[in-house]
């Protein structure tokens, strides 16, 4: 769900990804407006039911975007707080399972496609508070299809295109991820290829509420890991979190777009680089707690820091993270399946143990932006 989940399937040849290892991929681009052998139900997708939601490129060379402006986002959780039951959206639901304490609920017999509005800022609220929550049984959800998906995402904030992904034809705001046992990363430097996460945190407005939902998963393996920024602040010395208050990160997306200038991976450039200053440690708009808010894939350095400084605090952070069991939940994915959760409060990875399966895991993920990064230290300056 992340950059470096991201697959745009491409040439049928061995390249490297940013990380070092090796990926192998399946050609489906094909010539310009033509259909190639697989959309025309040959090799390995022949009566695959989600051809048409494979992440392919639609090149437009020399043609670069804007960069993202900001805008006013007001969070629909913050409606729900006047609610007189902020939880009524939940009262048909005949399975309400916590997985944790400090994160994660699981819900049978809610239908997300009949929400109401005013349900859906209840959903916004529920999410924030539970920081994952995990529909099941969402047939009409898939079936439902891209112009939905859009509409459904889009009264949770603007609709985040990625930068340089894949995505199914006339539906960029629908981020796709694709893999199978010729496009699992065999990562050779790395002991694990999983890596906690939180999705576009380099955007000046990164994502808050999101939607993954998977057409097709691995029988055995592939889940997705989540764990609570919340929690992991909680954990620490109340001295050291009003320390991490005081800091600054430097978050950029220069580097998977260079691997993508220099070939490594032939995908669309919609924009340029992004670099951005975030605090630390930010404030949720609705509920107002506080949560660690860092992403190995993007933070470069704390601002004012040497490198070595900067690495020693950041590492710790991040091992922390990983450690931190308290926190932390795990989804297996089963089908009709929707997970919901807010990129602000959370981090997330995905399991790649089923390399060298025959089995797919493909893909969609609904990314509506949020506001700014609100610091938890007032007045902290950003710009």
């Amino acid at each position: 769900m992340s950059s470096t989940e991201t697959t745009t399937i491409t040439e049928n040849k061995a390249t490297s990804d940013e990380a070092g290892g090796s990926t192998f991929s399946l050609s489906l681009n094909g010539s310009p407006g033509q259909p190639t052998p697989e959309e025309r139900g040959q090799g390995p997708f022949k009566s695959y039911p989600y051809t048409e939601l494979l992440p392919k490129v639609y090149p437009k060379p020399n043609e670069i975007g804007e960069p993202l402006k900001d805008f006013v986002h007001v969070d629909p959780g913050m409606r729900a707080l006047s609610h007189t039951d902020p939880r009524s959206f939940l009262k048909n639901a005949t399975k309400i399972e916590n997985f944790c304490p400090t994160i994660g609920t699981e819900v049978e017999g809610v239908n997300l496609v009949k929400l109401t509005p005013d349900e859906r800022d209840e959903l916004a609220l529920e999410v924030a508070r539970r920081r994952v929550m995990v529909f099941r049984g969402q047939h009409d959800f898939f079936e439902a299809g891209g112009e939905f998906w859009k509409e459904f995402g889009s009264h949770f904030g603007r609709l985040h295109v990625h930068p340089t992904g894949g995505h199914p034809e006339g539906l960029p705001e629908i981020h796709m991820i694709y893999r199978d046992e010729n496009t699992v990363y065999y990562d050779t430097e790395n002991i694990t290829r999983g890596m906690w996460h939180t999705d576009m945190s380099h955007e000046r407005q990164p994502p808050g509420l999101t939607a993954f939902f998977l057409f097709a998963h691995p029988e055995s393996g592939g889940d997705t890991f989540f764990t609570s920024g919340v929690e992991a602040l909680k954990r620490l010395s109340p001295g050291f979190v009003e320390y991490l208050k005081t800091l600054r990160q430097i978050q950029s997306a220069v580097d998977p777009i260079q691997v993508t200038r220099n070939g490594t991976r032939t995908r669309n450039i919609r924009r340029p680089c992004v670099t951005t200053i975030h605090p630390l440690v930010r404030r949720h708009p609705v509920t107002g707690e506080e949560s660690l808010f860092l992403n190995p894939e993007a933070t470069k350095v704390i601002v004012g820091y040497k490198k070595q400084e900067s690495d020693l605090i950041l590492n710790f952070l991040y091992d922390h993270i990983a450690g931190g069991l308290e926190g932390q939940m795990r989804v297996k994915w089963a089908p009709k399946t929707v997970v919901l959760w807010d990129n602000r409060v959370t981090m997330h990875s995905a399991l790649f143990d089923f390399a060298g399966s025959p089995e797919r895991r493909h893909g969609a993920r609904i990314t509506p932006q949020a506001e700014r990064p609100i610091p938890a230290l007032e007045g902290l300056q950003l710009d």
